[in-house]
């Protein structure tokens, strides 16, 4: 658990300012939890964990629950409105800004996103269903991902159209 907030602690640029730093300590702590076997001695950190979630959501306005599957140096940029679904599976290097919904494309229905690794999510941007998103992929601002995204591509308009992506 340390090691991983430190690495978020770089990630966020060292910044006790940014939102995305506390949110992910409180989301490291729940997965932590989860270590402790005996149902008994785990109450107490679960309880603790509860409440952190709830002072967190209502401070940053980023509701990240612990059972979503995260990797190494995921980085929110921005403060406020962003649900990511507890199905969601994120890879590695993935930035998020305000705005952004990662979650179930119907209630009831389950199924979550996968977004691959060096994913760069615009502002406001909605990526909802049992759909992969591909590597070194960006999500522009306000669009609504409802397919699967190819790796090097961008996604942009409602709903998303993809096209390739242009490399320098």
């Amino acid at each position: 658990m340390f090691e991983n907030i430190k690495e978020d602690w770089r990630t966020h640029e060292r910044d006790l300012s940014k939102p995305g730093f506390w949110v992910m300590m409180v989301y490291r702590f729940g997965k932590w939890r989860y270590k402790i076997k005996p149902r008994l001695l785990r109450l107490p950190f679960s309880l603790l964990y509860k409440i952190l979630k709830i002072l967190s959501q209502m401070a940053t306005g980023i509701e990240l629950p612990c059972e979503t599957k995260i990797g190494k140096r995921f980085k929110i940029e921005h403060f406020s409105d962003i649900i990511i679904s507890g199905d969601a599976v994120i890879g590695d290097d993935v930035i998020v800004r305000n705005g952004v919904t990662i979650g179930l494309k119907h209630t009831g229905e389950r199924g979550s996103p996968v977004i691959g690794n060096r994913v760069d999510i615009g502002a406001g941007a909605k990526i909802l269903g049992t759909i992969h998103i591909g590597d070194d992929v960006i999500i522009g601002a306000n669009a609504v991902v409802i397919q699967d995204v190819p790796s090097n591509s961008l996604a942009v308009g409602v709903p998303a159209q993809i096209r390739p992506r242009k490399t320098k």
